[in-house]
């Protein structure tokens, strides 16, 4: 029960921690930075319930390929980020400047919100060089292989 627990809370940590550097450090978050905070959501769900007793083992590996999955968004995003290809999402471009249009039409075709593009790193610490993604690729890493512990020791 104590490694569902641990795994429920890791799993709510990514998210809230990404979103308090957005709040605290300024640090506003591309497309695919989005993306990979929903998978932990519903690992953070999947550990809840699993702190019930029904079918641990089970949820604990949902859990886990769920943290996996945040890992892989964060190896895609890495690789947008040294430009080895580009993102795929609409929202990770720059928008281009159509010179026939009028400054009106422009302005209306604007985002609502500044978007941030995601072949742009954001880093946490000043002179680390490790971004947010490479960040939550090691964190993803290890926390799928945590849940992964946790659901093999359930089968026991």
């Amino acid at each position: 029960m104590a490694g569902a627990f641990l795994v429920a809370f890791l799993s709510a940590l990514a998210p809230l921690a990404a979103r308090l550097s957005e709040v605290t450090l300024a640090l506003p978050p591309c497309a695919l930075c989005l993306w990979q905070r929903a998978p932990y959501w519903v690992g953070f769900a999947l550990a809840s319930v699993a702190l019930l007793g029904f079918g641990r083992r089970w949820l604990l590996i949902g859990a886990g390929l769920c943290a996996a999955a945040s890992a892989s968004i964060a190896a895609f995003h890495l690789g947008v980020e040294f430009g080895w290809w580009p993102s795929p999402l609409a929202g990770c471009q720059v928008a281009a400047i159509n010179p026939s249009l009028s400054l009106e039409e422009m302005m209306a075709s604007l985002a609502p919100r500044p978007t941030k593009p995601c072949d742009e790193p954001a880093y946490l610490l000043p002179g680390f060089p490790l971004s947010m993604a490479g960040m939550n690729l090691i964190y993803g890493v290890g926390l799928a292989a945590l849940a992964f512990t946790f659901a093999r020791k359930e089968f026991r």
